[in-house]
């Protein structure tokens, strides 16, 4: 078939490199522009950009789908399916109408559970067991299109937003090659999705991430779990020079109890506001992510210390 995909971050790249694999023709890639990444602060292309580019492929990337001359564009494309995978634009009546069979979103959730812009995220942190990845037909409304095809994926205790999101890019990837297959031939099955159990997931904001440390445990751990690696749940440790800012990557409750905000032992075991939270994961201001062995010898937390 001849396709556009439209993507930006990693968990896309599967997606795309799994419709290359199957064979099909991708006439466009389209990502977001290019943005300063890194300490220099360079613009650099989007994972998708990148990796389209390494091979031989078309690559768009238009500040705003919106735009008359880029709706135009796609248009003349004459595709017969678009491929969606966190583009991170609204899609206008005209452009999920230009391709032949339509315009089709990988999202990771079970719908109408968590549309929207995090649901990765969102599902760690309402502590759901259970997620997936679906295939839908796109729609002017946030996520609210007919399922086509449904992968189930477990959320463990250790998941973090990144294990999580690895698992269910993965899934979506299988999911694509027979959904278009059966949308070629007819054969696809579009169930509309419930009325019931609407969530939404909605963009992670830089002022959630501080961690609360009179909340009970089982919060903060799927706090922790939901925002690692990125934007990272925080606190603030003293130091000889400050007050020092550190990032929590992985946790895990524990049945003890103290002072909420208090360090209990020498290990990075936390009290919160019921039980505690022992840190597996860590990651100083300007320091790589270590494990907690790693982290307490260059950065000891000693029982008694109170965090913010």
């Amino acid at each position: 078939m001849r396709l556009a995909f439209l993507g930006t971050p990693d968990f896309a790249v599967h997606s795309l490199a799994a419709l290359l694999e199957a064979g099909h023709e991708i006439a466009c890639v389209y990502s977001q522009p290019p943005a300063p990444r890194g300490r220099g602060q360079t613009l650099q292309p989007s994972p998708v950009h990148a990796f389209a580019e390494s091979r031989g492929l078309m690559v768009r990337t238009p500040a705003s789908m919106k735009a008359e001359d880029e709706i135009a564009a796609f248009e003349a494309l004459d595709l017969d399916a678009a491929v969606v995978v966190a583009f991170g634009q609204i899609l206008v009546q005209r452009v999920l109408d230009a391709p032949r069979l339509g315009c089709f979103n990988v999202h990771a959730s079970l719908l109408p559970r968590w549309r929207g812009a995090a649901p990765i995220q969102r599902a760690i942190m309402a502590g759901d067991a259970v997620t997936g990845v679906q295939v839908m037909r796109m729609s002017l409304g946030l996520d609210e299109g007919a399922v086509i095809a449904t992968e189930t994926v477990r959320i463990g205790p250790l998941d973090t937003a990144a294990t999580l999101s690895d698992r269910l890019a993965e899934a979506g990837a299988r999911l694509l090659p027979p959904t278009l297959a059966a949308l070629e031939a007819g054969t696809a099955v579009e169930t509309p999705q419930a009325a019931e159990g609407v969530t939404y997931a909605k963009k992670i904001k830089t002022a959630e991430a501080r961690i609360d440390w009179s909340r009970p445990a089982r919060e903060i751990d799927l706090h922790i779990r939901g925002l690692s690696p990125f934007p990272g749940a925080w606190f603030e440790a003293p130091s000889t020079k400050g007050a020092v800012r550190v990032k929590a990557l992985l946790s895990a409750v524990e049945d003890v109890s103290g002072p909420a905000g208090e360090v209990l032992d020498d290990g990075l075991l936390i009290a919160c506001g019921e039980g505690a939270v022992r840190l597996l994961r860590a990651q100083r201001e300007g320091k790589s992510p270590q494990e907690a062995g790693e982290f307490v010898r260059g950065f000891p937390l000693a029982a008694g210390t109170a965090l913010a």
